[in-house]
């Protein structure tokens, strides 16, 4: 399933600036990263040489910065403790220009936590620090008031509940008295084992293992989720279920109507830490635009097909929605050709998964053996390869005139047919020194007809810890001498 692209391009200029009013189980998501080169001598688990540490907004707050990202205006509502987290939390907060918090203090619970611990793109443990419990009175009531007082300008209204205890029966009804007042739509992303306590809501969005918990029935087969969906409707008062199935897509019942099964290519999942965050996002935004409910399905599943890819919890940008819809119009030839800016993103993403990232350049005019061995050699030494390719211009400018024999089209295209190559870059600048600086590639690559000293971007490259290596030159082979064939000369 693709959406169309203009389709596609108007939702996401309608949704900016939407407002949203997010309530729910608000976390603190702490990472603590490094690297592991031993086994610990006390018990069979592995050191961790810790190496840097960061912070975000989770759970509810997950949601309401996945909105920011996508351009439109949230505010949070939750409880926190009065602790240390609550104030990164309450930073974090005000660090999002277009989110707002209204986070009520409870002095008698500490703030939700979940702490990851990981290595090379790979997560080691996690540790939650939570108190479970519903939220005592008084708190209550100040989380009812900030819900009327923020409800005005909302035209959505989402509820995360991750069960931890802000999502009480008296939140819930305040949350339904202001979608009726302020005619705004509401969703629910839900934990519990049933949905029929949160009222008559526009949607609820469960998982496929939550909605099998809900149901006690199983959600393998769309033929199964078919008869867990209708088992759910009958037990609940909510107009519609939407369930995310991971790879498989989602379904989506609307009461009254058939169940609506949608899915796109399987992306390469990397981690599926709040997508459906990113899902519950992206729905409400839609809906707070007016956009019909399948066309806020198919947006929200683009979305999350597009979070799954980064490590980490993550956010997806419109611009990043639009990039993914125009590459599923490419052959898987042309997804390889990248601009500077998505050759930038791309290594990016390629490096916070741990994997070592290499960078080579050249005219690539006629396709040798030489090449192949160089290129083969090159994607030896990392996990990706990236190639800067001359543009026409630069190789008549290096080469002289009647090169390059074949143009930039079909060069970038040869050299996309070969799997030792992940992206292709046009450059016109006589050196590719500003692809290098874009990329920072963890090995810069060069023929064997080079010297160490000669390679351009050699010191820019060790600046940051990275290596250059020389590809073995393979002797009798080049552009050179095979145009001189075809031309009859010796």
């Amino acid at each position: 399933m693709t959406m169309d692209l203009e389709r596609l391009r108007l939702l996401l200029d309608e949704i900016q600036g939407a407002r949203v009013l997010v309530v729910g189980d608000v976390m603190l998501d702490r990472f603590v990263q490094g690297e592991v080169s031993r086994v610990s001598a006390e018990a069979p688990i592995p050191v961790l040489a810790h190496s840097r540490e960061s912070i975000m907004l989770g759970g509810a707050g997950n949601v309401a910065r996945n909105i920011a990202a996508l351009g439109g205006s949230a505010t949070l509502i939750g409880l926190v403790g009065e602790d240390l987290p609550a104030q990164e939390l309450g930073r974090l907060v005000a660090g999002e220009p277009l989110l707002r918090g209204a986070l009520i203090s409870d002095p008698s619970r500490a703030t939700t936590v979940k702490m990851r611990f990981s290595a090379a793109g790979q997560q080691l443990l996690r540790v939650d620090t939570e108190v479970v419990c519903p939220a005592a009175a008084g708190v209550e009531e100040s989380l009812v008031k900030a819900i009327g007082d923020n409800a005005i300008e909302s035209r959505a209204i989402l509820l995360s509940d991750y069960g931890k205890g802000v999502v009480t029966p008296a939140i819930i009804a305040a949350c339904l008295a202001a979608a009726r007042a302020h005619g705004a739509r509401i969703i629910v992303d839900s934990k519990a084992r049933g949905f029929g306590h949160y009222g008559p809501v526009d949607l609820v969005k469960p998982n496929a293992s939550e909605l099998a918990r809900a149901t006690d029935l199983p959600t393998e087969t769309d033929q199964q989720i078919e008869l867990a969906l209708a088992k759910a409707l009958a037990d609940c008062d909510a107009k519609a279920i939407l369930v995310t199935r991971a790879a498989r897509g989602l379904s989506l019942a609307v009461r009254g109507e058939p169940v609506r099964h949608v899915s796109r290519s399987p992306p390469e999942v990397f981690d599926t830490a709040g997508a459906g965050d990113t899902v519950l996002a992206a729905l409400g935004l839609a809906l707070a635009s007016g956009a019909p409910l399948s066309v806020s399905a198919d947006m929200a599943l683009l979305a999350s097909s597009l979070v799954v890819q980064k490590a980490g919890v993550a956010t997806v940008s419109p611009e990043e929605l639009i990039e993914a819809e125009m590459a599923t119009a490419r052959s898987p030839l042309e997804a390889k050709i990248a601009t500077l800016e998505r050759m930038t993103a791309e290594a990016a993403l390629w490096r916070s998964r741990g994997m070592k990232v290499g960078f080579t350049n050249g005219c690539f005019d006629i396709l040798h053996p030489g090449h192949i061995a160089y290129l083969t050699e090159a994607r030896a030494w990392c996990d990706k390869l990236i190639v800067g390719l001359n543009t026409d211009e630069s190789v008549r400018a290096a080469k002289g005139p009647g090169r390059p024999v074949n143009r930039l089209a079909a060069r970038a295209q040869v050299l996309a047919g070969l799997a030792a190559v992940d992206l292709i870059t046009p450059f016109a600048d006589a050196t590719p020194i500003a692809l290098i600086a874009a990329a920072r590639p963890d090995v810069l690559i060069k023929g064997g007809d080079y010297s160490l000293d000669g390679v351009v971007g050699r010191d820019l490259v060790q600046g940051w810890g990275g290596e250059v290596r020389l590809a073995t030159f393979l002797e009798g082979h080049s552009t050179t001498s095979t145009i001189a064939r075809l031309g009859g000369e010796t």
